[in-house]
């Protein structure tokens, strides 16, 4: 009998378990001995801090990350194929959404594994729901391109989807967001609405959606902060 890859979602900030994280996630979390990491020492320090009895010195961590050549992860599921369940953790958010986790969970399914995805928080949900924007025909596009005339490209592309009634919802590296938002504001239809998701579950969230000519009216400093954005019509 095959073990179940259980997909663990981390906190958006700094780890509150009583507030964030369902009960179920600690209690499979304990269960567990095996899990397939982004990063061992924040792994271990959000295990920890969710279950501060769990004896993590005893736990078996598989490094998923760019340094690990796709062919060596089918060696991080072979405890799964022996019938030992294990845990693929995130370092925010939920497991394979806008991260290289998929690439396990994709070779789980192959190995016909059951997967088994756990309630967490999702920026990208999260966002959408408090946006106010069509929640029916949506779309996450990730990040952006870097370069300045491919990502004007595709914000005119996101344009014309969300013009057509299909929230585009996307995201950019903390310390790109003023240039990717004076982006926004400079290539796109100015009655298009934007919501801007700061900083989600943490203390200091917000959550706002105005007209591209509102925002031009007072442009938020984002830099350096969590944000997800969400364009539609």
């Amino acid at each position: 009998m095959k073990g179940k890859l259980y997909l663990i979602p981390c906190t958006l900030g700094p780890v509150s378990p009583s507030r964030d994280i369902p009960l179920r996630v600690a209690e499979i979390t304990r269960s567990l001995k095996h899990f397939i990491v982004e990063d061992e020492r924040s792994a271990r320090r959000y295990i920890k801090a969710l279950l501060p009895d769990y004896p993590i010195s005893e736990a078996t961590l598989y490094l998923l990350d760019k340094h690990n050549p796709q062919n060596n992860q089918k060696s991080f599921i072979k405890p799964l194929t022996e019938g030992i369940s294990m845990g693929l953790l995130s370092e925010a958010g939920c497991p394979a959404i806008a991260d290289p986790g998929e690439e396990i969970v994709a070779l789980a399914q192959q190995s016909n594994i059951t997967v088994v995805p756990l309630v967490g928080p999702s920026s990208i949900l999260l966002t959408l729901m408090a946006s106010g924007l069509n929640g029916e025909n949506f779309a996450f596009t990730g990040y952006l391109p870097i370069d300045k005339s491919a990502r004007n490209t595709r914000l005119k592309d996101l344009e014309l989807k969300a013009l057509k009634g299909q929230t585009q919802l996307f995201m950019d590296t903390p310390f790109r967001n003023n240039q990717l938002l004076n982006d926004i504001l400079t290539h796109c239809q100015p009655t298009l609405r934007l919501c801007i998701g700061t900083n989600l579950t943490l203390d200091n969230e917000r959550i706002t959606t105005k007209t591209l000519a509102e925002w031009k009216k007072h442009v938020p400093d984002l830099h350096k902060q969590l944000v997800m954005f969400a364009l539609g019509n």
